[in-house]
C-alpha cells in the first residue's frame, strides 16, 4: 500500500516524568527522546511500520532543527517531500511531559506559522490512498485534489477545526474526528464516512444509513503521546481493503499497542511483529 501523507511535521522532545508540573514548579525528568512528531508525521511512521510505503508531504526547511526529524523520518523508512527545503525559520517545535504512571502527556507546541506556507506543489506521488491533516492547507488541498482525479480513497484526520476543511471535506471519503471536535453546522452532513476516536471509549462510525461502534481493546497505558495519530495512520494504511468495522478494529488494536511502550518509537518493533502481517 502507497500512501501519501499531507501535513504537519514538529520536532518532539519529550522527557518523561513521575509527576506533571505545577505552574511555577520544576521537575527532574527520568529520560529525554528527540523525534519527529505531528499528526500526518506520526501516521506516516505507523504506515511504514505496518510494512507500506510512506510518503509525507510537509514543511521542515534548513534549519539545523530540521535535521533530527529527518534523521528520524528516514530511520522509521518514511520518504521525506519537503516543500520549502530552503526555508530559514526553526521548523514547528513541541516540547513534551510524559506522566510515567498512567501515560499521560502535556505539549507545548509551536506550529511554524510564523514562516512562509508553501506554493501549490508539483505532480505528487502516485498512491493507493492518501491522508491529510489540516496543517498547510496548500499541499493538504493539492494531495487530495490529486486523489480524487485518481480515484483513491481520501482520509481527513480532524483533529480540530481548521478553516480549510470546509475546502477538505467534499473531497473527503472519510473524516476521522475526536468526540471533542466541534464543525460548523452542517460541515460533516455530506461526508460519506465519519469516524469519531473517543480515547479508551468505543469508536462510533456513520456511513451513510449505516451506523455502529467499535470497542477500544483495554490496556495499560504508559504513553499515550500521538496515539490518535497512530489510530489515523494504522486506519489509512488498511482502508479500501477492510471492511469498515473490521478496519476500525485494526486501528484500534494498534493504536492500543503503541499506548502500551513507552517512547516515541519503542512501540515501532511490537507493532511491526504484531500487526504488520494481519
Amino acid at each position: 500500500m502507497r500512501v501519501l501523507l499531507a501535513g504537519l511535521c514538529t520536532v518532539d522532545v519529550v522527557q518523561r516524568v513521575a509527576e506533571l508540573p505545577e505552574p511555577g514548579h520544576k521537575v527532574q525528568s527520568h529520560s529525554v527522546e528527540v523525534s519527529a512528531g505531528g499528526p500526518a508525521t506520526n501516521a506516516a511512521v505507523t504506515v511504514a511500520a505496518l510494512g507500506g510505503e510512506a510518503t509525507l508531504l510537509t514543511v521542515l526547511g534548513a534549519h539545523p532543527l530540521a535535521d533530527l526529524a529527518r534523521a528520524d523520518l528516514a530511520t522509521c523508512g518514511v520518504e521525506l517531500l519537503d516543500a520549502l527545503p530552503a526555508r530559514p525559520e526553526p521548523p514547528a517545535l513541541s516540547a513534551v511531559a510524559v506522566r510515567e504512571h498512567d501515560g499521560e502527556r502535556t505539549v507545548v507546541s509551536h506550529n511554524a506559522a510564523d514562516g512562509p506556507e508553501p506554493g501549490e506543489p508539483g505532480p505528487l506521488p502516485a498512491a493507493d490512498a492518501v491522508l491529510v491533516d489540516g496543517h498547510h492547507p496548500v499541499l493538504a488541498l493539492a494531495a487530495a485534489r490529486q486523489a480524487r482525479t485518481e480515484g483513491v480513497p481520501v482520509v481527513v484526520d480532524a483533529g480540530s477545526w481548521k478553516p480549510v476543511f470546509a475546502e477538505l471535506f467534499p473531497l473527503a471519503d472519510v473524516v476521522a474526528c475526536s468526540a471533542d471536535f466541534r464543525e460548523p453546522d452542517g460541515a460533516l452532513r455530506d461526508v460519506p464516512t465519519v469516524v469519531t476516536t473517543a480515547g479508551p471509549g468505543p469508536v462510533r462510525w456513520r456511513r451513510g444509513d449505516e451506523s455502529g461502534e467499535v470497542a477500544v481493546p483495554a490496556v495499560t497505558a504508559k504513553d499515550t503521546l500521538g496515539a490518535g495519530d497512530v489510530w489515523h495512520g494504522a486506519f489509512v494504511a488498511r482502508v479500501g481493503e477492510l471492511a469498515l468495522p473490521e478496519l476500525i478494529g485494526f486501528a484500534n488494536a494498534v493504536a492500543a499497542e503503541r499506548v502500551r511502550h513507552s517512547g516515541p518509537r519503542s512501540w515501532l518493533g511490537p507493532v511491526r511483529a504484531k500487526m504488520g502481517e494481519r
